[in-house]
């Protein structure tokens, strides 16, 4: 929470936001839901009563939240402000970094009346029951140097994130036979953007079904859509394979037409790593026997071909690589400096302790596994105090104005949160640490607001 800063609140349910209705400016005026479109009526500011409790000021009128009573069903009005408890609330914390919104006087939370999803639908009170149309996205709008919260996507595992002419795109697993992607001139608006069916598999005989881990990537004019897919079956993970589309120019959005498929072979996570003017593809493969879920890498002749042998890059050799189940995956490229870097996911994504290791290019054969030098620990992990466990997955990006380096990752909230759709979409700036390797820190608690990426 960022005093001064103006927030839209979003209902989890329905999708829309709190509205002074009408765009009225008088005391006992309705406060119900609209269809977000961030004018001032629907801006929100958090005024400090002291104690945790704060009263929630309208932009547009300036006058505060309001129930009239302690009984279910009221009308939540505005008034003006009398800072007394049935106009303060507290915000309470709910999954996937939302909140609900608890009246002082009452004890109840404010509730879309009836989980209605219509415009115009009454806000109330009710008892706190935590559900979704008591839940409320804090999406912050106006600061000066611009600001987000996380998670930037609800339901988004293995993200992919790009900033390309003044327009951030996010690609996710859908898990169904869609490709999506969103787009949004702020990191923050990435939260409410519509995704985008920008291609559909259905009817594909090897490839049909449960899109996994997208990623796409901008080489010789041309962006090419590399992502995870396999048949329609009950026990789908045998028969995922690597394909890629083609786009017809430079918009990422597309059009896209398939381009090719990646192997005949179960694997996942498909990424591209540029060593000199040579290309790879790198992924995830079952290497058998002792190194069971590896990453590889095999040559590229161009952006759809592949050529030579597929090699063994990394095997869960280590401890932290094996908690709950013994995986190495999702390996991303990394550069600085001359430096050829690579940081995979390691351990079980339906455990907790999903994280992040290194890789580093310290030969000049990328085919050469020998050449590739393992860090001894782990370069991002759980963080029980700020409730994030299982972060992985991840990608990498650059601020708008080119000075920032920003990661992408999933994570859940709780430590019993698995390896599904429930996954939410998390990004926080890095730096460097003194030898060229990448310091992530520890992963940011969801609702913090954060600033943005520099040239917003």
């Amino acid at each position: 929470m960022q005093a001064g800063t103006p927030y839209v609140l979003v209902n989890r349910n329905s999708g829309k936001a709190l509205d002074v209705y009408n765009l009225a400016t008088t005391d006992g005026a309705a406060i119900n839901q609209y269809t977000r479109n961030d004018g001032a009526w629907q801006q929100w500011k958090f005024l400090d009563s002291g104690s945790g409790w704060y009263r929630v000021q309208s932009v547009h009128s300036g006058k505060v939240l309001d129930l009239p009573t302690t009984a279910d069903g009221v009308q939540l009005v505005q008034n003006a402000d009398r800072n007394d408890s049935r106009q303060q609330f507290r915000l309470a914390d709910s999954s996937g970094g939302l909140i609900r919104l608890i009246n002082r006087a009452s004890g109840k939370a404010l509730d879309v009346w009836e989980w209605s999803t219509a415009d115009g639908a009454k806000v109330s009170q009710y008892q706190d029951l935590d559900g979704a149309n008591q839940q409320w996205q804090l999406i912050a709008l106006g600061s000066a140097a611009g600001s987000f919260t996380n998670p930037i996507k609800r339901n988004g595992p293995d993200p992919w994130l790009q900033h390309y002419n003044g327009y951030y795109y996010l690609a996710t697993t859908t898990w169904n036979s869609t490709i999506t992607m969103r787009r949004s001139a702020t990191l923050a608006g990435l939260a409410s953007a519509a995704d985008q069916v920008i291609f559909n598999l259905s009817g594909r005989a090897n490839g049909c079904c449960n899109m996994w881990a997208p990623e796409f990537h901008l080489i010789n004019g041309r962006w090419y859509f590399y992502y995870t897919a396999g048949q329609n079956v009950s026990d789908y993970n045998p028969t995922q394979r690597l394909h890629v589309l083609e786009s017809a120019g430079t918009d990422p959005m597309g059009p896209y037409s398939f381009k090719a498929d990646l192997g005949s072979e179960w694997a996942l996570d498909a990424s591209v790593l540029k060593v000199g003017s040579n290309l790879y593809l790198m992924g995830t493969y079952n290497a058998g026997g002792s190194y069971g879920q590896s990453n590889f890498i095999q040559r590229l002749t161009d952006p759809w071909t592949l050529t030579g042998s597929r090699v063994r890059m990394s095997s869960p050799t280590l401890s932290w690589e094996r908690q709950t189940g013994a995986v190495n995956e999702g390996p991303e490229p990394l550069y600085r400096n001359g430096k050829v870097m690579v940081v995979y996911s390691a351990s079980a994504c339906w455990g907790p302790d999903y994280k992040l290791g290194l890789l580093t290019l310290t030969g000049t054969d990328p085919l050469n596994p020998a050449h590739w030098t393992k860090s001894a620990n782990p370069v991002f992990q759980r963080n029980d105090a700020n409730g994030v466990f299982a972060p992985g997955h991840n990608g990498f990006f650059k601020s708008p104005d080119g000075t920032e380096d920003w990661i992408v990752y999933h994570a859940n909230d709780s430590a019993g949160g698995g390896c599904d759709m429930n996954r939410s979409t998390r990004a926080q700036k890095f730096t460097w640490n003194a030898d060229g390797t990448p310091n992530f820190g520890t992963p940011t608690r969801l609702g913090v607001t954060l600033t943005a990426p520099s040239g917003e």
